[in-house]
C-alpha cells in the first residue's frame, strides 16, 4: 500500500551573470517539493520550496533535521544522464528524512522519474485519417527501453493539436508493484488535480510542484537576491539566498493552487 505521494520538481533558471571583479554571480532559481499523506485521498497537499544555483539539478535540501517537513517520491525535471544522481543524492537523502522522523521506521519507496520533453507522440488510425489516442492510453512495449523500466502514458484528452505522452521511468521499486498496478495508480494521480475535473497530462504531485515553484518566482525577486550573494573576488562562489519563510497557516495551506 502507499502511504503516502511526493512530487519533486526542478524548474528551468536563468543563466548565471557576470558580477564586479569578473566573478561570476550566483544565478538562483526555485525548486519545490509537495507531498501528501493522507492515503487514500491524497488529494490535498503540503509544499516547500528552496533556492538553488540555475545549474544545479539535483535538489540538495529534501533533508534539514529542523522539523517534519515531508519529503519526496516522483520526480520531474531531471535528464536520463542524471538518474544515478537521483537513487545516490536524493534518495538517500530521503531515507535519511525517514529515520529522522521515526528511527525505526524504513519505508518501502518508489521513485518515478516523469518526463515531458520528448519527441514521441501516438496517432490512431482511421481510414486516411490519424486522431488522438484516447485518454488513458499506456505503451508499455515496442519503443521503450529494452532494459530500464518505462512506459508512455496519454492520461489526458487531447482537445487541440496532438497530445503529448508523459514518459515515465520507475528507477526504485522497494513497493514491488506490478505493471498494471504502478500504472494504474499514475493514471487515478492524473485525476486528483484541483483545478480539472479531469485527467491532466502529468500526475498531480509533480503539477503541484510545478505551481509552488512558480509561485514563489512571482512573489520573490529572485535576480535581485542573487544580485546580493554574487561570488568574491577570489572565485567561490556563494549558496544561493534563502527564501522568507511562509506563515504558519500558509504554510500548511495549498497556497499554491
Amino acid at each position: 500500500m502507499v502511504a503516502a505521494a511526493v512530487g519533486l520538481v526542478a524548474t528551468a533558471g536563468p543563466a548565471p551573470t557576470v558580477a564586479a571583479a569578473g566573478a561570476a554571480a550566483v544565478a538562483a532559481r526555485p525548486d519545490a517539493v509537495v507531498s501528501s499523506l493522507g492515503w487514500p485521498l491524497i488529494s490535498r497537499y503540503r509544499a516547500s520550496v528552496c533556492t538553488q544555483t540555475s545549474r544545479q539539478e539535483m535538489i540538495d535540501s529534501l533533508f534539514k533535521p529542523e522539523g517534519k517537513d515531508d519529503n519526496g517520491l516522483i520526480r520531474d525535471g531531471v535528464s536520463e544522464g542524471q538518474f544515478n544522481q537521483v537513487l545516490n543524492i536524493e534518495l538517500a537523502q530521503i531515507v535519511e528524512a525517514c529515520k529522522f522522523l521515526d528511527e525505526t521506521w524504513f519505508p518501502n519507496i518508489t521513485v518515478i522519474v516523469a518526463q515531458k520533453n520528448h519527441h514521441t507522440r501516438f496517432f490512431l488510425p482511421k481510414g486516411q485519417d490519424t486522431f488522438n489516442v484516447p485518454p488513458g492510453t499506456v505503451v508499455d512495449s515496442g519503443i521503450c527501453h529494452p532494459i530500464n523500466y518505462d512506459f508512455y502514458m496519454c492520461a489526458h484528452a487531447g482537445g487541440i493539436g496532438t497530445t503529448r505522452p508523459t514518459h515515465y521511468h520507475v528507477l526504485h521499486d522497494e513497493i514491488g508493484f506490478s505493471p498494471d498496478e504502478l500504472q494504474e495508480l499514475t493514471h487515478s494521480l492524473s485525476y486528483v488535480y484541483q483545478r480539472s475535473t479531469s485527467a491532466i497530462s502529468v500526475v498531480a504531485p509533480v503539477y503541484y510542484a510545478h505551481l509552488a515553484a512558480a509561485q514563489v518566482r512571482q512573489f520573490v525577486r529572485l535576480e535581485d537576491m542573487s544580485g546580493e550573494t554574487a561570488s568574491s573576488a577570489g572565485g567561490t562562489a556563494t549558496p544561493p539566498p534563502e527564501l522568507p519563510r511562509l506563515h504558519e497557516k500558509v504554510r500548511s495551506s495549498m497556497f499554491f493552487c
